[in-house]
């Protein structure tokens, strides 16, 4: 530094303190300005700049432009700014005709100042929600994120519905143009919820908005309801379709979520389909993501292959030995196939954000709407009373022959004209709804004679006749000016609805485990002489297939065990007799043990579940005496209960030198509990007898239809308790029927017509219309276990359906109708009417008449008490667990 700068710099430390006091009077008058007071200092390169003033002003200047004039919609029309001078734009041009987009563009900048791109980009983005803009050309597409043709290759104009709701420069607040050259709309006077309709998403400064979209006619259905002073509940709708789970929707305020997930069906137990996309995805970014998860090993995919036009299809084909079902869940936990939004409503309004509710946007949409229709009609009321007024005045100053009057005629100016014509006027005053004004004179002197030549008393009469109607009409809407806005809402939803079906499906979502759905993308391999343990020991004993997001639960020799998560490799110690894949709240897998207390202590037996437990934290299975020791172990996943045989040490004086223990006698306790006394003596072995079956009985399932799922909680649907071999028969609307297992990653279609247990010997009875013999039959058939789709109707597509039932003595009410209705029903016995054959076959024909409906009747015979009872049994399940497959990782020798 050199002196002069060391001076310099002493000096302005030097005068710094002596000014404090000036500087901070000044700081405290910037405050009271406002933000745009704040104004660069004179004084050239040696002035002093304070930071945080203009920090203070310029940067909320800043905030406060991007907020008010760029990223956030107004309340009013639902629009930012640069939508709503596209639209203005656009209706400045509208001929009728397609302009193109380039010279909107070049149109919209006269207001616009922020260039071309920001307005072709929110043009674009108008023009594919396909309400407000009629396009022609290559607009893009949001299925696939393909972005639209250059704007000279493509055009627009506004669509008929904008033309109806948004434009009428009678009821629109005008403000200058960013440069004084031209007028725009503070706000459309918008007659219609579009903010809710469309939905908008910006980010400003400090704050966000993103209100998701909503569905037309249920926008228009709960605006009726508002004004009605009923109920309404408003949920989102996609144009990309999908299933959308609103539980958390809480009416699009701040702090909700919605789940929204793709709609995923299988086109063959090795193919999936994905048709509808989540919103705010593209097949794009989906197929990528699902490619990310097939790489880190969460699904096992062989391609994928996008055929995706005018409606999404995205294929995907499974590896050999894959489920579909878990598949699909996992699709759904590791890939966008399920995505969160989290809506934030924030809307501008008298120049400030405020953050709302969809609820609150509706009902200040639908009041606006009300005050639009009410000024309208008042400008209207006001337009025919003023026609009426000047149909009235040119009548009596015809057919009064004011014209021809001495005076007016030797009139010598204007105003003496003027004089004269106000003077005749005046007998018919009461006929006028107002006073004659000079400007209403004027404006009769300019009547042309040719005018006057043809003027018909009758025409005119009938002309002041609808006149005075349509005034009249005009005041009884004004009078009821809600029922008139519930007619508008009415006219646009008959007029416009149709085209604007809900494409998003309401459900709620299950919770999906991703444990339970990710694939075994590892296995896991044990080293006991060195205590190693990690998906990474390829050389090593190998123990199960894993994945990188499990636990696995491991039980040492001395009784003590642990959660640890799986790795490459880590060291868990020496003297290991079981490792597994541990599952959280798992209450059905049953431990059997047997284990010494202490060095010479009692032995013990118990049985326990482990449902959770602290990962890494060390816990016991004995009562902690030092020296216990685990005599006997065996896991079993769904309670199965096994006999040993027991082999004691001998000794002097003892009787018994073995004996056998069934599982089955103990009770199945929390991990903590110390267990029953088996025996005092010295055990020398103990080994496994006989496998036992399950102590904890069938599995209670219920289908819950919201989801279409099975479950374990009780929700839905009972269907009865399952054992092992049991399955699910599941029978659709069009005839198909097949059987599943009880697992609850399976899968189901929303067309189901019953769903149960299956028992292979119930016979069931149909009646059913044969499109192509154009006969209605009748035949009674058992169903059989296939996981194959077989339909019991026939192999021709059309036929229909009329009744099935279970009942073991069905009768049938056959209903005539067309040329046929005078005939008297017909009942038929269906056990007496046909025997019992082959689903496939065709049937018996029930009549040649023409059939209206098939009605079911409460029967006349029963089966008996026995007969009914033997129906229900179900074999009794043999063979009991499998071996758990790690008893040789211990040896039973003492």
């Amino acid at each position: 530094m050199t002196p002069e700068n060391r001076k310099e710099q002493e000096e302005g430390e030097a005068i710094l303190p002596e000014n404090q006091e000036e500087i901070q009077t000044e700081a405290r008058d910037e405050k009271s300005l406002p933000h745009s007071g704040y104004k660069m200092p004179a004084g050239g390169a040696d002035a002093i700049h304070h930071l945080p003033g203009m920090y203070q002003n310029w940067f909320l200047d800043y905030a406060s432009y991007v907020i008010l004039e760029r990223a956030v919609p107004h309340i009013h029309d639902g629009l930012k700014p640069v939508q709503r001078r596209i639209l203005h734009s656009m209706k400045r041009l509208d001929d009728g005709r397609y302009n193109k987009v380039a010279n909107i563009i070049g149109h919209t900048m006269q207001f616009h100042p922020h260039g071309d791109t920001s307005i072709g980009d929110a043009l674009v983005q108008l023009g594919q929600k396909d309400l407000l803009i009629d396009c022609q050309g290559n607009w893009g597409n949001i299925l696939t994120g393909d972005v639209a043709a250059a704007p000279r290759y493509i055009e627009a104009r506004l669509s008929q519905f904008a033309l109806e709701t948004l434009f009428n420069p009678k009821t629109t607040q005008w403000k200058l143009s960013y440069d004084g050259r031209n007028q725009e709309p503070i706000s459309l006077p918008v007659k219609f919820p579009l903010l809710l309709t469309q939905g908008v998403e910006g980010i400003a400064v400090g704050l966000s908005s993103k209100i998701l979209p909503h569905n037309f006619n249920e926008l228009l259905d709960a605006s009726i309801a508002c004004l009605k002073g009923e109920p309404f509940t408003l949920y989102p709708d996609f144009q990309t379709g999908g299933y959308v789970d609103v539980s958390r929707y809480n009416d699009g305020e701040r702090g909700g979520a919605v789940k929204v997930r793709a709609k995923i069906s299988k086109l063959d137990n090795r193919t999936l389909v994905i048709n509808e996309i989540p919103y705010g995805r593209t097949t794009s970014t989906l197929i990528d993501s699902i490619l990310k998860a097939n790489d880190k090993g969460k699904i096992k995919i062989r391609k994928i292959d996008d055929n995706t036009a005018k409606d999404a299809e995205i294929l995907i084909h499974l590896a050999p030995g894959v489920s579909s079902d878990k598949t699909i869940d996992a699709l759904y936990a590791f890939s966008d196939c399920e995505i969160s939004i989290s809506p934030n409503c924030c809307v501008i309004e008298n120049n400030k954000p405020y953050f709302l509710n969809i609820s609150t946007v509706l009902r200040h949409s639908t009041d606006r709407t009300l005050g639009l229709l009410r000024t309208e009609l008042e400008i209207k009321q006001s337009e025919l009373e003023e026609a009426l007024f000047y149909a009235s005045l040119e009548r009596i100053f015809i057919e009064e022959r004011i014209y021809k009057d001495r005076e007016f005629e030797n009139a010598r100016n204007m105003d003496e004209a003027a004089a004269h014509i106000e003077l005749r006027l005046q007998p018919f005053a009461p006929q006028l709804i107002r006073e004659v004004t000079h400007d209403d004179i004027l404006r009769l002197m300019e009547i042309r004679m040719g005018r006057i030549l043809k003027f018909n008393a009758d025409k005119s009469d009938e002309a002041i006749a609808r006149l005075k109607t349509d005034i009249a009409l005009t005041k009884s809407q004004l009078a009821d000016i809600i029922n008139y806005t519930i007619a508008w809402f009415a006219m646009l939803k008959e007029k416009y609805g149709a085209a604007y079906p809900r494409h998003t499906e309401i459900r709620n979502f299950d919770t999906i485990e991703a444990t339970t759905v990710v694939e075994a993308n590892e296995k896991l391999y044990i080293n006991r002489e060195e205590g190693f343990i990690g998906t990474a020991l390829r050389k090593d004993e190998l123990i199960c297939n894993c994945s990188d997001i499990d636990d696995l639960i491991l039980f040492y020799r001395d009784g003590t065990y642990k959660i640890i998560r799986v790795s490459e490799k880590v060291f868990v110690g020496k003297n290991v007799i079981y490792v597994s894949v541990f599952k959280r709240n798992d209450s059905r897998t049953i431990y059997n043990v047997i284990y010494r207390d202490g060095r010479s202590g009692c032995n013990y037996i118990k049985r326990f579940a482990v449902t959770g437990v602290t990962r890494d934290k060390e816990y016991t299975l004995t009562r902690g005496t030092d020296g216990s020791r685990v005599l006997y172990f065996s896991a079993n996943p769904n309670g199965e209960a096994e006999t040993v045989k027991v082999i004691l040490k001998p000794k002097l004086r003892q009787k018994t030198l073995a004996f056998e223990k069934d599982f089955s006698e103990v009770l199945i306790k929390g991990r903590a509990s110390m267990g029953n006394i088996l025996t005092k003596s010295e055990i020398h072995k103990v080994m496994l007898k006989q496998k036992g079956t399950s102590t904890l009985g069938g599995r209670m399932v219920w289908f819950d239809r919201d989801v279409l799922r099975l479950n374990y909680d009780g929700r839905g649907e009972e269907l009865g308790e399952f054992q092992s071999d049991d399955l699910i028969l599941v029978i659709l609307k069009n005839g198909d029927f097949y059987t599943t297992g009880f697992d609850l990653s399976n899968h189901y279609e929303d067309t189901i017509l019953l769903i149960e247990r299956f028992d292979s010997r119930k016979i069931w009875t149909a009646a059913l219309y044969d499109a192509e013999q154009k006969y209605s039959y009748l035949k009674r058939f058992p169903l059989e276990a296939t996981h194959k789709k077989q339909n019991f109707l026939g192999e021709y597509p059309h036929n229909v359906l009329y009744l099935l039932t279970d009942e073991a003595y069905p009768r049938i009410e056959i209903v005539f109708g067309g040329n046929d209705r005078f005939r008297t029903p017909l009942v038929i016995d269906a056990e007496a009417f046909i025997g019992v054959k082959s689903f496939k076959a065709k049937g018996k024909r029930m009549t040649a008449f023409e059939v209206a409906t098939v009605n079911e009747l409460e029967p006349l015979r029963f089966l008996s008490e026995n007969a009914s009872a033997d129906a229900e049994k179900t074999p009794d399940e043999e063979g009991g667990r499998e071996d758990s497959g790690q008893m040789d990782l211990f040896n039973n020798e003492i």
